[in-house]
């Protein structure tokens, strides 16, 4: 006997004319983007085998003999770390190194010790550009765990009648950012504008607006009503301490996304501006990050790496 022979509509509310759905007419469209800026000047991230091999040398520049050595940080000092699989992409490599630091992205208890080794990977010139910019947007994504969290969770809590209260792990990881970002802003003249804007990007996420370590915006590729201008507008008014939501509006009409959140009474504005950050200044990054070339037979993998980040988040 089949389902259909046995399956009755009788009784089915959803099966009357009152329940009917009416479609929109005309039906939504795709958002109207803004036009393209520049692109960025092209920033390889390496071959895993030099990769992996600059990030374990700076591991033991850092922490070799010491006793203090962070827990995201003690696979890579492993004595066998040279008789592991190999990495087959740098991008492999660059997704347990994120794990290691914050597990499928939530901040621990042992994140915050490991952001000085991530500052000096990303202060280390012998680490290709691209790996260095992916590297700040790591540290972007960790600096503004705690608004993604509230902007996500905002609703559901106040329609429980609770309250929001930032994990102490959030606020001890991006604290230990703030105290990076002076070694990281000193490096500005010296970087490509890739990780300039980044690095604006997760100063502006940090609340780190003061004149001495205020970015200088206007040196950006950025041409008026194009999306990057639009999200370094943002930035700015982070940076400024000023009302965010103007230049939040004028990202919702391509981020459809920004005015559901907007429209909620329970957002904070200026949490929902930090939240879009990363997703909006890597996506505008993306396409600039290329692999290091054809040979990906990479190093031995150190130690026994966790895993969980899904690769997608970097070039293979």
């Amino acid at each position: 006997m089949t389902l259909e022979k046995v399956f009755t509509r009788n009784g089915l509310v959803h099966d009357q004319a009152g329940a009917e759905v009416t479609l929109p007419d005309p039906l939504p469209t795709d958002p109207v983007l803004p036009p393209a800026a520049p692109p960025w000047t092209r920033a390889e991230i390496g071959e895993p085998e030099a990769v992996v091999t600059a990030v374990v040398a700076a591991a033991e520049r850092m922490y070799g003999g010491t006793e203090d050595v962070p827990a995201a940080v003690e696979w890579l000092l492993e004595e066998d770390s040279a008789f592991g699989e190999p990495y087959e992409t740098t991008g492999e490599f660059l997704s347990d190194l994120a794990d290691s630091v914050a597990h499928q992205g939530t901040c621990t208890d042992d994140t915050a010790a490991a952001i000085p080794f991530m500052a000096e990977l990303i202060c280390d010139e012998g680490i290709p550009t691209g790996t260095r910019v992916i590297l700040l947007g790591e540290l972007l994504s960790l600096a503004v765990a705690s608004p993604s969290s509230a902007v996500h969770l905002a609703d559901r809590i106040a329609a429980l009648g609770g309250e929001w209260a930032e994990p102490s792990a959030n606020g001890l990881t991006r604290r230990a950012i703030a105290r990076e970002l002076p070694r990281l802003l000193s490096r500005w003249d010296e970087e490509s504008d890739a990780a300039r804007f980044v690095l604006a990007a997760l100063t502006a996420a940090c609340g780190s607006g003061t004149a001495q370590s205020r970015p200088e915006l206007n040196t950006l590729p950025a041409p008026t009503a194009t999306g990057r201008a639009d999200a370094i507008a943002l930035v700015r008014a982070l940076l400024n301490e000023a009302p965010t939501k103007t230049a939040l509006n004028r990202l919702s009409s391509s981020h459809p996304g920004i005015t559901e959140h907007l429209d909620s009474p329970h957002m904070s504005a200026r949490d929902l501006a930090r939240a879009v950050l990363p997703d909006l200044v890597m996506r505008d990054i993306g396409p600039a990050i290329t692999p290091g070339g054809s040979d990906h037979a990479g190093l031995a993998r150190p130690g026994a790496a966790p895993r969980g980040v899904a690769v997608g988040r970097f070039p293979t």
